[in-house]
């Protein structure tokens, strides 16, 4: 009995790990990662680890139900692989059990899901057909020979085998030898709380992934004494020509006992503020219209299809190379960075998990506090709370009134292939304004449109209404239906030009328009067919158009790389609101501290210069003006510092927190003062 056991660990093992080694090298091929590095080496030592494990349990088991065991993991783990696979190819992301809640959502548009989805990717499944193959035809000769074999270690030596492979593979993660120079997020924080998905699946495998993703929700690590070392090494920065009061703020860190809470205060009071400009105050009492653009990209600028848009792009400011990078529950997510200049955490549907926190120096807040002219603050948006509850995050982020689809009173459908029209929204939006506004208040409100929504590869009220408008094109059927939808949502735009230009305010208002997201469900190889760039390329498929309008402006297009995460700080100077510019993660555009630089979800980063691949830590140039080493490595830190403190901010309910605190000791400076001021 202890020789067939012996014989079969070794047996199993060695059928089970390179099975999965197997995947993992397909699930790499697929993502174009590496296949010569040190990530390489961990995930082997990883699966040694594991297998061997497995492979003790399984031995002591009926040699068919170890069979169907072995089977069964390589069936689940090529299953997961393909899936993340398909994942990341349709949405830039790849899964986690903590934004589980958006897989009710693709289901919604599982068709689309599984078209996105490339021949390669079926590779994944070479290792189980051959498992299969093997156990079929194979398995009982080799077991003949394994028989006559001599059992050459004993359970003891394998016991010490999975010792030793275990404290290699931890060298592995803790030895500097095996950090990658440009890696921000240690081997041993990517370890502890699989924070990055993409980095993580590179430096770890898809198996590792799976394995440390359950583990950071049943085990969540609480990584505060890393923060408070990196609160310490901030330091101070001058102050310009913005002048605040920090003395309660400076009372407040001084007592503060939580390192986490102290940690966040320390970063904001040293942030750097921006000055004032050329630009300040240039919009200063005018009203504001903030329209998210449902999927929209570059196609949407075509004087010939969409004329209403290319009119405001053409006329106003243009950002040209602006980016909305896709992540987690893309829509919410960036919808809330530009509420309030934070990144959303990678991983979670951030806006959804966290609505009940309370944001002061979000838009509506900047407006509503106003003292120089008085702001009317309400959102909107045409579909229901099926996936957003946006009626409680929009309240919680200061805005006056939420109105959802049923409060528009416009026809809407459940059936998800068919959306409420924009042009409906818009004239909803114009009779709602006009309640509002009746006294003649000005006004600040954002709107997120959705009739350019997927699904695009089946027939839609939305994609059949202009399918026509491209039947002299050789464009797939799927970008004609996308571009459909968008002609329903110029449509809308044009409602709403005409509506405030008859109202006589349209030189009073400043427009703001971005696309939340590229028409993910459509393939990089479809869109590469009407747009003159590669999208499949260094994240230019997050690339999406910014405009800001105004009938009385001139036009300007803005060259330098920049995301929605800028668009708050940017607007709070243009109207020049009582803002604090440190307690935002963007920068104003305009300000001489601008940095051209668009960051992804993943960490990656893009600029005129180069673009840094974070997942793959590699960098490629787009001319011979190159960066050092060290100043690739300030970059990376600088947003692995933004990204973990923005996760701190959000999690516990910082700027809440903040407001109390600061009343509080605000009364005791006053105290203060009062006792220490002398008697004349």
């Amino acid at each position: 009995m202890i020789k067939l056991v012996k014989k079969d660990i070794i047996y199993n093992f060695l059928i089970l790990l390179c099975s999965l080694f197997s995947i993992e090298v397909l699930s790499r091929v697929i993502a174009n990662s590496t296949l010569v590095s040190f990530a390489i080496l961990r995930i082997l030592l990883g699966l040694i680890f594991i297998t061997i494990i497995i492979s003790c349990i399984t031995s002591l088991l009926k040699r068919n139900v170890t069979k169907f065991i072995n089977i069964g993991i390589v069936t689940i783990f090529s299953i997961y692989s393909f899936l993340q696979a398909g994942f990341h190819n349709f949405l830039g992301v790849y899964m986690s059990f903590k934004t589980s809640s958006q897989f009710g959502a693709v289901t919604s548009y599982i068709k689309d899901f599984f078209l996105s989805f490339k021949p390669i990717f079926l590779i994944v499944f070479i290792p189980l057909v051959l498992i299969i193959l093997y156990y079929i035809f194979i398995d009982k000769k080799i077991n003949v020979i394994v028989n006559t074999v001599k059992s050459i270690v004993t359970i003891l030596y394998c016991l010490l085998f999975l010792v030793l492979s275990g404290y290699v593979y931890y060298l592995t993660i803790v030895t500097p030898i095996f950090q990658n120079a440009f890696q921000s997020i240690s081997n041993k924080e990517l370890f502890l709380t699989a924070s990055n998905p993409s980095i993580v699946i590179d430096q770890y495998g898809t198996i590792g992934f799976v394995i440390l993703d359950v583990k950071a929700i049943l085990f969540p690590i609480d990584m505060k004494e890393e923060y408070v070392v990196r609160s310490e090494e901030k330091k101070q920065v001058s102050i310009n020509s913005r002048v605040f009061d920090d003395n309660a703020w400076n009372l407040l860190i001084n007592e503060e006992e939580d390192g986490t809470l102290n940690y966040i205060n320390q970063y904001l009071i040293n942030n750097r503020s921006t000055d004032k400009n050329e630009y300040t105050g240039m919009f200063e009492g005018k009203n504001l219209i903030v329209i998210m653009m449902e999927s929209v990209n570059d196609i949407f600028i075509n004087p010939e299809y969409y004329p209403n848009f290319y009119k405001m792009l053409s006329n106003g400011w243009y950002f040209e190379n602006n980016y909305s990078p896709r992540n987690s529950c893309a829509t919410m997510n960036n919808e809330f960075s530009g509420l309030t200049s934070l990144y959303s955490i990678y991983n979670t549907c951030t806006a959804s998990k966290y609505k009940e926190n309370t944001y002061s120096e979000s838009m509506f807040n900047l407006f509503n506090n106003n003292t120089k002219t008085k702001y009317t603050t309400f959102s909107a948006h045409n579909y229901t709370e099926a996936y957003y509850p946006r009626g409680t995050i929009h309240k919680n982020m200061g805005s006056g009134e939420y109105f959802g689809v049923e409060d528009l009173g416009i026809k809407y459908s459940n059936e998800y292939r068919n959306w409420s029209n924009d042009d409906d929204f818009m004239k909803s939006f114009l009779n709602i304004l006009d309640r509002k506004t009746s006294d003649g208040e000005n006004f600040m409100t954002w709107l997120t449109t959705v009739s350019s929504h997927q699904p695009y590869s089946t027939n839609s009220i939305q994609g059949d209404k202009y399918y026509d408008l491209t039947k002299n094109t050789n464009y797939p059927s799927d970008v004609r239906r996308y571009m459909s939808k968008l002609k329903i949502l110029d449509d809308g735009l044009g409602v709403l030009l005409e509506g405030l230009e008859s109202r006589g305010i349209l030189d009073d208002t400043v427009i703001v328009l971005y696309g939340d997201h590229y028409p993910y469900g459509i393939s990089t190889k479809n869109l590469n067919k009407v747009l003159e760039y590669d999208t499949a390329k260094e994240m230019n498929a997050e690339r999406v158009p910014l405009v800001i309008y105004n009938s009385e402006m001139n036009p300007y297009t803005f060259s330098g790389y920049t995301t929605y995460l800028n668009l708050l700080p940017t607007l709070a100077n243009l109207f020049n609101l009582n803002y604090d510019p440190r307690l935002y993660l963007g920068t104003d555009m305009f300000s001489d501290e601008y940095r051209s630089l668009a960051v992804f979800a993943d960490g990656s980063w893009k600029n005129e210069k180069a673009f840094y691949d974070a997942s793959k830590m590699k960098i490629k140039y787009y001319s011979s003006d190159e960066y050092t080493q060290g100043e690739i490595k300030e970059i990376n830190d600088l947003i692995d510092e933004h990204v973990t403190l923005s996760s701190s901010i959000i999690t516990n309910n910082y700027f809440e927190y903040l407001d109390e605190k600061l009343k509080e000791y605000k009364e005791k400076a006053n105290d203060f003062e009062e006792t220490t001021c002398p008697i004349t």
